[in-house]
């Protein structure tokens, strides 16, 4: 009788220090996160901290997998199956995008992992086999776009999504200094969506050169009233 709510207990233990963990990295990366701040954030003892994670680096692993699965379940939550594959790989840009924009913490973490030249990466099976299923979707998607004759042939899955990717990453990890740069505001609202309608447009172009007319992406507020005047 008392299984169900030790069992819980431990759950709501796990993803209490996870979340004060994924604080920590985010604000300090991994060499400057303490484990002392997360067991204090987490509000618990250190003997249950390493009850459930054995080390700071098992930790850490966790809350990389974590955030892979955040944008992967964010990216899942746009049915792309049964889509016209113009219109799947259009909602695949723009849930990309968005996933960057409300989870700031995905490109912090991100950008950590890559200054330790994804070493802790390397130990998550978990991880790789997240990008494996999309790999194969957005292949899934290529080959119906390319029998409908709406997507070129001889594109490649991977080198596809990391275009997707770097499209919304760069600009949103490099905002400040390119805000600066430019002097423009590109944290405004109005930039994010000119940004996101860019990446679909930049994307679609790429898919069907060669095919006929691009697909037209969607018209921004300032695009459609400079076609209506």
């Amino acid at each position: 009788m008392n299984e169900k709510p030790r069992k819980r207990d431990s759950i709501q233990t796990q993803e209490r220090i996870l979340a004060a963990a994924k604080t920590e990295f985010a604000r300090k990366g991994y060499d400057g996160a303490r484990v002392d701040a997360i067991i204090a954030r987490a509000k618990i003892s250190k003997n249950l901290l390493y009850h459930h994670f054995h080390s700071k680096e098992e930790l850490y692993v966790r809350v990389l997998e974590r955030t892979y699965e955040t944008l992967r379940r964010r990216q899942g939550d746009v049915p792309l199956t049964g889509l016209d594959p113009v219109e799947a790989m259009r909602r695949l840009c723009e849930s990309t995008f968005q996933t960057f924009i409300d989870e700031p913490d995905v490109i912090v973490i991100l950008n950590t992992e890559n200054l330790h030249r994804g070493k802790h990466i390397a130990k998550s099976p978990i991880i790789r086999s997240l990008y494996n299923r999309l790999s194969n979707s957005i292949q899934t998607i290529l080959a119906e776009g390319q029998g409908r004759g709406v997507f070129r042939s001889g594109i490649d899955p991977v080198e596809l999504y990391i275009s997707i990717s770097a499209l919304g990453y760069f600009y949103l990890s490099n905002r400040y200094t390119l805000s600066m740069i430019f002097d423009r505001d590109l944290k405004q609202p109005d930039d994010l969506k000119r940004r996101k309608a860019h990446i679909v447009e930049v994307i679609l172009a790429y898919l069907t050169t060669g095919v006929g007319p691009s697909p037209a992406a969607p018209l921004t507020d300032e695009r459609s009233a400079q076609k209506t005047t």
